[in-house]
């Protein structure tokens, strides 16, 4: 296979990958917001479970092709600690911002009727009052201004990279076998949701917030997406990127260095000596 090829495919996965994630989690963003009674509002932790499983099913799709990044905030973090190459780095993000936005596109196909009655019913408008755009990208909570919620982002998504690297680091003993890595990854990102996700709907992606909202810009809601009230578009893609690379980097420096050498490799120390 080129290099051209293969570089193809990767991003195509890229673009899958969150596209099955968008596909899923903005589905049941729609089902806990546009319903009433809605079937999540008591049990909020079944809207982060089927995110979580997003991403596991997004990994088990796409990763043998492309690593299953499906997320800019990954791809960097790899770049600067685990030789990703910074020549992908630009294509990657700009395919997992197209997986978003195709995600969205269908959520919307899927969901239009619903979103229509809910803005009637409810006497909103989607360029004036936003209305039903929590379905499709990320807000701040009640109480939480765009500077906490960009706090929160960098936070959180050091959480997420902190586990991811964990996760994945081939010499962590504890680590999930086989294939059962993607669960664990899927769970992380639903227990991040679970716990802090009120705050500002956890984007903890660039793409998982940025293609819906560009999406969305251009289906009607205007300025409610983008730049959105206080300017608020920003937030989800700086934040996520600075929080990446530090949680990457605290387990880099913080836990990696003492993790046991594999038995092969202190042989080979030891026999150089």
């Amino acid at each position: 296979m080129t290099a051209r090829k293969k570089l193809i495919g990767e991003l195509i996965a890229e673009c899958i990958a969150v596209f099955i994630i968008i596909l899923f989690g903005d589905s049941v963003a729609a089902m806990y917001s546009l319903y009433d009674p809605s079937p999540y509002k008591t049990a909020y932790w079944g809207v982060c479970i089927v995110w979580g499983l997003g991403v596991t099913i997004a990994i088990y799709a796409t990763g043998a092709v492309s690593g299953t990044h499906a997320n800019p905030a990954v791809t960097v973090a790899l770049a600067v600690y685990r030789g990703f190459s910074w020549a992908k780095v630009a294509p990657y993000c700009v395919a997992q911002i197209l997986g978003g936005f195709l995600g969205a596109v269908v959520v919307y196909t899927l969901f239009s009727p619903v979103i229509d009655h809910f803005a009637v019913s409810h006497g909103l408008d989607r360029i004036h009052d936003g209305a039903a755009a929590g379905v499709f990208f990320t807000h701040p909570g009640d109480f939480v201004t765009p500077m906490h919620a960009f706090l929160v982002e960098i936070i959180l998504t050091a959480m997420l990279l902190f586990g991811i690297f964990a996760i994945t680091y081939e010499h962590n003993t504890m680590a999930p076998q086989a294939n059962s890595g993607a669960l664990i990854i899927g769970l992380l990102v639903a227990t991040i949701g679970a716990s802090a996700g009120y705050l500002d709907a956890w984007a903890i992606n660039p793409a998982r917030d940025f293609g819906p909202r560009l999406f969305c810009y251009l289906a009607g809601w205007g300025p409610q997406a983008l730049p959105s009230p206080g300017n608020y578009w920003w937030v989800p893609i700086l934040g996520p990127i600075c929080g990446g690379v530090i949680g990457a980097g605290l387990y880099r420096a913080l836990i990696q260095p003492f993790m046991p050498k594999p038995a092969a490799a202190a042989s080979s120390i030891e026999t150089s000596v």
